[in-house]
């Protein structure tokens, strides 16, 4: 009996399916432009987006300058990014936007369109030209909407494609920092890294790592610089070891910061015993 009945379930379920199939690509050949309509706010409504937007893409020329302009619009865009397809929706927010400024849906529409370019924002190691415009999208709406429910979240999207951007500019001076083992004027390179990444990013989550880095660099170059070139460089890196202890005086890298310090210090004493034995 069980099994009868889901037979029958399954029957129906797939009937209606048909005949929903079959309506839709029948109101998708025809002209009747309400009758497209319809539709597509019945599958919008229905969160089938993928079919929805097509009939978006055929209709939404007509109803510019119309009364269901502003609807069709936002519905048109907002299917691209429930879809998943992310630069035909910020292009879709975009065109909202400029089109209806003083729509009841202008917060939502600048968020969802931030949040698309977001979305297509890359991994670190990865060109950031779609981070840079997703940033500039979120600050845009941040500055804008500060009282907007969606403020919080657009707040984290920001903090996270900003750390982003921080750890590629990081792992670049890091590279250049491995690189001067084997070519030590790369070195300096490393060094001016550390430091405008240190300058330029106060609040960053990797300044501590930047600091540290900063002494390890510094130090190499020291111990392998010519003789009038090695004090000079010799009390930088101590600087930047300083630097770091005060401001991260429990940093993870304080084991290896010390044993750096303590390298810099003997080679100081060893200098200062030389030049005095002249």
């Amino acid at each position: 009996m069980f099994l009868k009945m889901r037979s029958i379930l399954l029957f129906c379920c797939a009937a209606v399916l048909l005949v929903s199939c079959s309506e839709y690509q029948k109101v998708l050949k025809e002209t009747d432009v309400k009758a497209k309509y319809d539709m597509a706010e019945k599958l919008y409504e229905e969160g089938d987006y993928k079919r929805a937007v097509r009939l978006f893409e055929q209709i939404a020329p007509q109803y510019v300058g119309k009364p269901q302009g502003e609807r069709v619009m936002f519905f048109f865009a907002d299917s691209y990014f429930k879809n998943e397809e992310y630069y035909l929706a910020g292009y879709q927010f975009e065109r909202f936007i400029k089109s209806y400024p003083r729509s009841d849906k202008i917060q939502e529409a600048s968020f969802l369109g931030a949040k698309s370019y977001y979305m297509l924002s890359p991994r670190y190691s990865l060109d950031q030209t779609e981070t840079d415009k997703a940033l500039l999208k979120l600050q845009t709406f941040i500055n804008n909407y500060s009282e907007s429910e969606f403020f919080e979240e657009a707040n984290t999207m920001a903090r996270e494609l900003t750390a982003k951007k921080e750890k590629k500019e990081i792992e670049i001076a890091k590279q250049f920092n491995k690189l001067g083992e084997f070519n030590l004027p790369v070195l300096i390179s490393a060094i001016t890294a550390f430091d405008n990444f240190i300058t330029d990013n106060p609040g960053s989550i990797y300044r501590e790592e930047a600091m540290f880095y900063r002494i390890e660099s510094a130090t190499r170059l020291a111990l392998n610089s010519t003789l009038d070139k090695k004090q000079e460089r010799l009390e930088d890196a101590l600087e930047s070891y300083n630097t770091l202890m005060r401001y991260f005086p429990e940093t993870e890298f304080k084991k290896k910061a010390d044993d750096y310090a303590e390298t810099i210090r003997e080679e100081l004493s060893a200098y200062d015993t030389a030049s005095l034995s002249k």
